[in-house]
């Protein structure tokens, strides 16, 4: 039978392993005064299943109705300012008060300019108050008649050898987001050098939008001058390519040719001379 020291012992034990338990557990995160989110049909609240963000589709010159809903679950009443960051958008209140455990409905508008091309673009609606804010993200989407167009410019290298760098802008010309895919080529008087998908393109371009990309070139050649050409390609767009030239050392090709031209120089006046002279050991006619 165990004695009364190691009873006591053993209570101590399991005293401490619950109170290390307690210390160890993560603290729940406080819950958000209050929440902003596309309100949801009917008279219910939002929930899981619920749109999280803004989705709306219109041509040119129309005007798209929605709602935004600020949910405010505590026992005191808050306050929200709302604001939308694109033009296009107007709420029927900047400031909302909503009364404790309710929830207050705020109708939006969003007027699409005449003349906006077909295509997608993006904004927000943000809610402030209490030290939190809330960014409620908004699409838009023009429709008409899509026109993807892609294009590669400016490309050049510069640097040598092992510091070569290749640099080129890649531009979205058309009117809807594009995810594209690129591959650069290299070919020079001995065939081709370099083959390769380029790196870090982005996911997705907007409409309008431009990025330029370098890509590093260590194996680059050191003797032999060479075309790069860069190829881009998307979903539903025609491919679009670009080049340029790249001579590692630019005063080798001059040199080179300086040094055949005074050679032949120098053929030519031998040539010249022996015709001169003409055929050795010929004697005079008589």
């Amino acid at each position: 039978m165990p004695s009364r020291t190691t009873c006591i012992r053993a209570a101590t034990v399991a005293a401490l392993c619950a109170l290390s338990a307690l210390s160890a557990a993560p603290a729940a995160a406080a819950p958000r005064p209050w929440s902003a989110a596309p309100a949801p049909g009917g008279t219910r609240g939002p929930d899981a299943e619920d749109r999280s963000s803004f989705f709306l589709e219109g041509g040119p010159g129309t005007v798209i109705e929605d709602r935004l809903t600020v949910v405010n679950p505590g026992d005191r009443a808050r306050t929200v300012a709302l604001r939308g960051t694109g033009p296009w958008i107007a709420l029927a209140e900047r400031r909302v008060r909503v009364p404790p455990r309710t929830r207050a409905d705020v109708p939006l508008t969003v007027t699409v300019p005449a003349g906006t091309a077909p295509g997608d673009h993006h904004a927000a609606v943000v809610a402030t108050g209490d030290g939190l804010r809330v960014r409620v993200p908004m699409a838009v989407r023009v429709s008409g008649s899509a026109l993807p167009a892609l294009t590669v410019e400016h490309v050049r290298v510069s640097g040598t050898g092992g510091s070569a760098v290749i640099r080129y802008a890649l531009v979205n010309r058309g009117n809807t987001t594009l995810a594209p895919r690129l591959t650069i080529r290299a070919k020079g008087h001995f065939g081709e050098v370099l083959h390769r998908v380029a790196r870090d393109v982005p996911a997705a371009l907007a409409p309008g939008g431009s990025v330029r990309l370098t890509e590093k070139w260590p194996d680059a050649p050191r003797l032999d001058p060479v075309e790069v050409r860069i190829t881009a390609q998307a979903p539903g767009a025609a491919p679009a390519t670009a080049s340029g030239s790249y001579t590692p050392l630019p005063w080798l090709v001059p040199t080179v040719s300086a040094g055949l031209g005074l050679a032949a120089a120098g053929v030519a006046g031998r040539l010249l001379l022996v015709r001169r002279r003409g055929p050795r050991g010929a004697g005079a006619t008589a």
